[in-house]
């Protein structure tokens, strides 16, 4: 099993959302964060919004998968038609133990 993490500006969850729900996955969470950086007063995509409260509201989802899915879903969110503009980040881990409570 595998875990693919993305966080990405909290503006694209819903698009994320709708595009995870049309690739038909058991299930993936979404968790809101907020990204503080000292380089965000030189970022020029950032809103006003968020250079006026001094961070960026991201989401990071979690999608746990069977390993060789990890890299189709990979290829499939990269030739959405999301435009993440180069201000997401990915990371695959993988999963030792897995199960419900």
């Amino acid at each position: 099993m595998k875990k693919l993490s993305m966080v990405v500006h909290s503006s694209l969850q819903q698009k994320l959302a709708d595009l995870l729900r049309s690739l038909q996955l058991d299930s993936f969470m979404f968790s809101h964060i907020e990204e503080h950086s000292s380089q965000l007063g030189h970022d020029a995509l950032l809103s006003a919004r968020d250079k006026v409260v001094g961070y960026v509201p991201k989401v990071r989802v979690d999608i746990i998968l069977e390993d060789e899915r990890a890299q189709t879903l990979l290829d499939e969110i990269r030739n959405s038609k999301i435009s993440f503009n180069g201000k997401g980040m990915y990371w695959v881990t993988a999963i030792e133990i897995y199960g419900e409570l």
